[in-house]
C-alpha cells in the first residue's frame, strides 16, 4: 500500500520503475473506500476519471516521458475551487448543481498542466465560512485521529484526506486560518503562502484575506505543490509575479543545510491568548529544537492587540456579500450560524469597513517593523487540541464564533504574510499539536526552509492515524 507515502517518494518510485501511478491511485481510492465513511473527507470522487488519468500517466512514465512536476500523483481539491467537468457546490444547497461547469480555478488548471491525478473534491463548511467542517449539504467531517473530534476547517476535508492517506496533497483555502486550523488538528503540514502568490479566480467574497495553498504529509510535498500552482494569472488582478527561487529547492536546502543563525522570535501567547497547558508544553519543547539547530531564538511578542473585531467586519461583510443574491427560501436553508453572521455583516457601513482596514494596516505595519529584527515568528497554531465534532465552538467555551478559539491564525491573513503549521507532537489523548511559523511577506522560501529543518530533526510521519 502507498498510503502515507509522500508525493516526492511516489515520484522517485515512478522514476525507478518500482511503482506506477495506477497502483498509487488505486491505493488512494481503496483508502477512500475504506476510511471515508468514518471521516467524510470527500464530497465527490471520480474513480473512473482518476484511473484513466493514472493509466495515461503510467504510459508516459514507461516511455520515459513524464510531463510536469506532479505527473501521476493522486491529489484532491477543496470544493470551493472551480473544477472543469465537476460541480463546485461549496457545501451549500444554494448552489445549483445542474449548470455548466467549464472553468478550472487557476490552481486546479496548474495541477492539470502538471498531470496530477485529481481524484475528487473535499468537504468544506458552507461557503467556507468557519473553522470547523460541517455543512447542511455534506454533513460533519471528522478527525482521523479520533472520529469523535473535529478535523477543523474550513479545509477540514483536505486535512482529513491527507492524514488518512487518501492521496498525498490536497489544495485548500485560507481566509482566517482555514488551512492551518485543520492541518494542526489533523497532524499534517499546511501553508498559507504570501497573498497573491497563488492566483484566485473567481475572486473570493472575503477579498484579500483569502489565500490558496497545499496541505500535505511533508514540507517537500507542499513546496513542490507551490512550485506548480504559483505564478500570475490574467484573471486575478491582485496576483503577484512568480517568485524566482524554487520552493522545493528552498525546502531541500532547509532540510540539508539547516537554519543556523536564523533570528526567530517565539511568542507563546501573542501577548493576549490563553493556551491549553498541554499544547503550550508541546510547542515549547518544539521551539527548543530550533535553538538546537543553531537558530537564535528569543521570546518576543509582536506588540499588537487582538484585531478580532476588525477581522469580524472584514469577514462578516464578505459572508454577507457571498449570499446577497440568495432568495429568502435559499437563506432559510443556510447554516444557521452563517445566516447570523451574514445579517451582522450586512449591517456594517462603509466607514466601519474602512476603519477595519485601517486596523489591518496598523497590524501589518507592526509586523513589518517586527521582522526588521526577526527573520521568523513562531507561535502555537492553535491554543487548544481538536474538540467535539459537529459544533462551532468547544463545549463550555465562552466563544460564540470560530474566531474565539483561533486567535493565532486570522491576524496573519490580515497582514497577508506566509504562515505554515508543522506537526510538533501530541497531547496525552493522542491528538496532534501544530506549531505555526510566520515569515515576512514574500519570505515563503524562508518559512519552508525552517519547517523542513524542523521536520528533518523531528520527523512526524512515523506515526499515522
Amino acid at each position: 500500500m502507498t498510503a502515507g507515502m509522500t508525493a516526492t517518494e511516489l515520484l522517485a518510485e515512478y522514476r525507478a520503475g518500482r511503482l506506477s501511478p495506477v497502483e498509487a491511485t488505486t491505493d488512494a481510492l481503496a483508502r477512500i473506500e475504506e476510511r471515508d465513511g468514518e471521516v467524510n473527507a470527500f464530497c465527490l470522487v471520480d474513480k473512473e476519471k482518476a484511473l484513466a488519468e493514472a493509466a495515461e500517466s503510467q504510459a508516459r512514465w514507461q516511455a520515459g516521458e513524464p510531463r510536469g512536476l506532479l505527473d501521476g500523483v493522486p491529489v484532491s481539491v477543496k470544493d470551493i475551487m472551480l473544477t472543469k467537468g465537476w460541480p463546485t457546490l461549496r457545501g451549500s444547497h444554494s448552489v445549483e448543481k445542474d449548470q455548466l461547469w467549464d472553468v478550472d480555478a487557476p490552481a486546479v488548471a496548474r495541477l492539470r498542466e502538471h498531470r496530477a491525478v485529481i481524484i475528487g473534491k473535499t468537504t468544506t463548511p458552507e461557503l467556507g465560512w468557519k473553522g470547523v467542517t460541517d455543512s447542511p449539504l455534506t454533513g460533519v467531517t471528522r478527525n482521523p485521529w479520533d472520529t469523535t473530534k473535529t478535523a477543523g476547517g474550513s479545509s477540514g476535508g483536505a486535512s482529513a484526506a491527507v492524514a488518512s492517506g487518501m492521496g498525498t496533497i490536497s489544495l485548500g483555502t485560507d481566509g482566517g486560518g482555514s488551512i492551518r486550523i485543520p492541518a494542526s488538528f489533523s497532524g499534517v503540514f499546511g501553508i498559507k503562502p504570501t497573498y497573491g502568490t497563488v492566483p484566485i479566480f473567481p475572486a473570493s467574497p472575503y477579498g484579500t484575506l483569502a489565500h490558496v495553498g497545499p496541505l500535505s504529509w511533508s514540507v517537500a510535498d507542499a513546496a513542490l505543490a507551490l512550485d506548480v500552482i504559483t505564478g500570475p494569472d490574467s484573471r486575478d488582478w491582485s496576483a503577484g509575479p512568480r517568485q524566482e527561487r524554487s520552493f522545493a529547492a528552498a525546502a531541500e536546502s532547509g532540510a540539508e543545510s539547516g537554519i543556523a543563525g536564523m533570528r526567530i522570535a517565539f511568542s507563546p501567547k501573542l501577548g493576549y491568548v490563553r493556551v491549553d497547558n498541554e499544547v503550550a508544553a508541546v510547542v515549547a519543547a518544539a521551539v527548543a529544537v530550533f535553538a538546537e539547530l543553531g537558530a537564535v531564538v528569543s521570546m518576543s511578542d509582536p506588540g499588537f492587540a487582538d484585531p478580532v473585531e476588525a477581522f469580524h467586519v472584514l469577514w462578516f461583510s464578505g459572508a454577507a456579500a457571498s449570499t446577497a443574491a440568495l432568495t429568502e427560501a435559499q437563506r432559510e436553508r443556510l447554516d444557521p450560524g452563517l445566516r447570523e453572521v451574514c445579517e451582522q455583516g450586512a449591517g456594517y457601513s462603509a466607514v466601519d469597513y474602512l476603519d477595519a482596514t485601517a486596523t489591518r494596516a496598523a497590524v501589518g505595519r507592526t509586523m513589518g517593523e517586527f521582522h526588521e529584527h526577526y527573520d521568523l515568528l513562531i507561535t502555537p497554531t492553535m491554543p487548544i487540541p481538536a474538540f467535539e465534532a459537529g459544533v462551532d465552538v468547544p463545549p463550555g467555551s465562552a466563544a460564540t464564533r470560530w474566531t474565539g478559539w483561533t486567535p493565532f491564525t486570522y491576524p496573519f491573513n490580515m497582514t497577508q504574510q506566509p504562515a505554515a503549521t508543522v506537526p510538533c507532537g501530541f497531547t496525552s489523548a493522542g491528538l496532534p499539536v501544530g506549531l505555526q511559523v510566520v515569515g515576512p511577506r514574500y519570505a515563503d522560501a524562508r518559512v519552508l526552509a525552517a519547517c523542513a529543518a524542523f521536520e528533518q530533526a523531528r520527523p512526524w510521519r512515523n506515526r499515522l492515524p
